[in-house]
């Protein structure tokens, strides 16, 4: 096995295990409604990247990252139960917001892109 296919095998566990641990055993009311969207490990697999994404785009993205701070720990705990690997990696925080670009070009687009009118065309034959 490659070290690029270990390294993607482990972030998508990661990614798997932590959005179970938001959905059953995190409590801070301020990561309801975010959800993990991907994880980047490092080539040494000490550090992974952790995107998250929040339901409400609206939301405040600052509590949502200090939430995560504060869980930080308690996360970095149960992987390292969970995954048995020799180094639990650091966990970085960094929010997603590709679903919120995603809305925003939308929007343009249908601002642009005027609906089909009510009126049928004009036949002039």
């Amino acid at each position: 096995m490659t070290h690029g296919t270990r390294k993607l095998r482990v972030g998508a566990e990661l990614h798997r295990l932590l959005n179970e641990l938001l959905q059953t055993e995190v409590k801070d009311p301020r990561l309801d409604g975010v959800t993990v969207s991907d994880v980047e490990m490092s080539g040494d697999l000490g550090v992974a990247k952790v995107y998250y994404a929040m339901l409400y785009p609206d939301q405040d993205p600052d509590e949502a990252r200090e939430a995560f701070q504060r869980a930080s720990g308690f996360l970095r705990g149960r992987i390292g139960q969970a995954l048995r690997l020799r180094r639990t990696p650091e966990l970085h925080f960094v929010r997603d917001v590709s679903a919120r670009r995603g809305a925003e070009l939308s929007r343009l687009i249908d601002s642009l892109n005027p609906g089909p009118t009510d009126e049928p065309p004009d036949d002039e034959s």
